[in-house]
């Protein structure tokens, strides 16, 4: 189920469900007679794309769902815990150990280490499985982690969630009534809290890796398509069919109680 979810959310995506309409349309352009179809499915392709990768129009998306919580700043009442969501991994011993993390677990990570500084006696808990490597994310946070010099005795290994509802579940058995931190990408955090909260539990959101700026003055930044604003169309789009399967998951799940 894990990997037909997954397969399914990566062909749904913005940019390759652009290109495999432009390649419906090109094909009906080669082999048939339907000019006027073949036509659609291209300039449907073609405008997706580049929107897509507009930034007024993928920071108008985005920009709300990142600050639905605000950044996390010291706690008055005592932290015991701080979780760090996985988000994939390299393993490749000729990178220096912080490539071998993907930017946004790097990011992830650093956020989670400022704040289990705050707070000396806090456990910091990785999560991640491996991802098809020879290492899980956790360990390999754990390894960064270390060499910025987190105590290891402080550091608790989640190896096999493989996805915020498996965090969310085995989260809950350490943490319990603890109070706690939970760390991950501000686009994804609002789900992460829902994931949560379905487990009973009350976590700090302490969101990072914001993409989005509230304004950008120079036109040309703000209205040249980039890469870079493709990705937080994605990670909107990511995120809201994340929200609408957690939907259903629920739904299910109470229908059936």
């Amino acid at each position: 189920m894990f990997e037909l979810k997954k397969i399914v959310s990566a062909l749904l995506m913005p940019l390759p469900f652009c290109l495999f309409l432009g390649l419906i349309g090109l094909g009906l352009l080669w082999f048939t007679r339907k000019k006027m179809l073949a036509s659609v499915c291209l300039t449907l392709s073609l405008f997706g794309i580049f929107f897509a990768a507009f930034q007024p129009l993928s920071s108008t998306l985005l920009y709300p769902l990142e600050h639905t919580y605000p950044a996390f700043h010291n706690e008055k009442q005592p932290i015991k815990f701080v979780m760090v969501l996985g988000s994939g991994h390299v393993v490749d011993p000729s990178l220096p150990i912080t490539s071998e993390l993907s930017t946004t677990g790097l990011m992830r990570l650093s956020e989670g280490i400022r704040i289990q500084r705050l707070y000396p006696d806090a456990f910091l808990i990785l999560s991640g499985y491996d991802g098809g490597t020879t290492i899980s994310q956790a360990r390999m946070m754990a390894n960064v982690a270390i060499a910025l010099g987190v105590k290891k005795s402080s550091i608790i290994l989640l190896e096999t969630p493989k996805d915020t509802q498996q965090e969310a579940e085995q989260a809950a058995r350490i943490v319990k009534n603890s109070p706690f931190v939970i760390v991950t990408s501000a686009y994804h955090m609002a789900r992460a809290m829902n994931e949560f909260h379905a487990q009973g539990l009350k976590p700090i959101p302490a969101p990072t890796n914001f993409l989005t700026i509230k304004e950008i003055h120079q036109p040309w930044q703000k209205y040249a398509p980039k890469a870079q604003y493709l990705e937080q169309t994605e990670r909107y789009w990511h995120e809201m069919m994340g929200t609408w399967w957690q939907s259903i998951k629920q739904t299910i799940s109470k229908l059936t109680e």
